[in-house]
């Protein structure tokens, strides 16, 4: 499949919707601007697979997101680990499109470190645009979630008490398989997530034990900036982060890092030490 195109995944493989849509909508971030976006796809439900989902390399979800915007210590769990005091708002940073992979593609440990960590973590795709969005509001904003690994390099990221330099090496998070519209998960939408290293279990928990919910987080990210189609909220990390391990637990080459998430699917990614 072309880098540009996007498809809408069924039993029988994928079919091509960048394709079929042509100039109207090209890219997938381009078909979340359209009004009648989430009608589009469904009126080529019925068409004949163009490809089969295992011949093809996935992308992050959104390749180009405008924003990326990360929650930090959103799990009290995370939180008590890392020793971060309590606060009233959410911590916000933001991570740069060249750090993301898409699932199956192996995430890159950069040769300034040895101390790439994992990060399971739900991501919601911004499907209406808005500024000072309330959070009654907030869901009839997202197109859809899906996962996402927040892969940071630690003694990068520790250099200050800010945390942009350890989340934008390239090639570092993981963001997949695919979205998920919001109609395909729990009327309640609450999902577990669980991050596993070579098969052990090193985070587990649900999303309903989020310090800040996710229409906290819309309304909160929408005051100071405007959402656009496409934005990306990555909404919190739980607890067992491989940096407060004893002994710590970094990813190595050779490792695999799936983050599961119920009804939305596997995130799943290699690791390889960049040449």
């Amino acid at each position: 499949m072309r880098n540009a195109s996007y498809g809408l995944c069924t039993a029988e493989g994928v079919i091509d919707l960048g394709r079929r849509l042509g100039a109207a909508a090209p890219t997938l971030r381009e078909l979340l601007a359209l009004p009648d976006w989430q009608a589009l796809p469904r009126s080529h439900a019925g068409a004949k697979a163009d490809h089969a989902l295992a011949a093809l390399t996935p992308l992050p979800v959104i390749p180009q997101p405008r924003t990326i915007a990360c929650v930090g210590h959103n799990y009290e769990e995370h939180r008590v680990e890392t020793q971060r005091d309590p606060t009233e708002h959410p911590s916000i940073f933001f991570r740069h499109p060249e750090s993301l992979r898409g699932s199956g593609v192996a995430l890159v440990r950069p040769r300034e470190s040895t101390q790439l960590d994992y990060e399971g973590e739900l991501a919601v795709v911004i499907g209406r645009g808005g500024r000072r969005i309330a959070q009654a509001d907030a869901w009839a904003h997202i197109a859809g979630v899906s996962c996402f690994n927040d892969g940071s390099v630690r003694d990068w990221q520790h250099h200050t008490r800010q945390f942009g330099p350890g989340k934008n090496f390239a090639g570092t998070a993981g963001f997949g398989p695919a979205l998920v519209t919001l109609d395909e998960l729990p009327a309640d939408r609450v999902l577990s997530l669980q991050t596993r290293v070579n098969g052990k279990v090193v985070q587990q928990a649900r999303t309903d034990q989020m310090i800040f919910p996710i229409p906290r987080l819309v309304a909160y990210v929408s005051t100071f900036m405007t959402l656009v189609p496409g934005d990306v909220i990555v909404t919190g990390t739980p607890g067992g982060v491989g940096v407060k391990r004893v002994p710590p637990l970094w990813l190595q080459p050779g490792d695999l890092v799936e983050v599961e998430i119920s009804s939305v699917g596997v995130l799943s990614n290699g690791v390889v030490q960049e040449a």
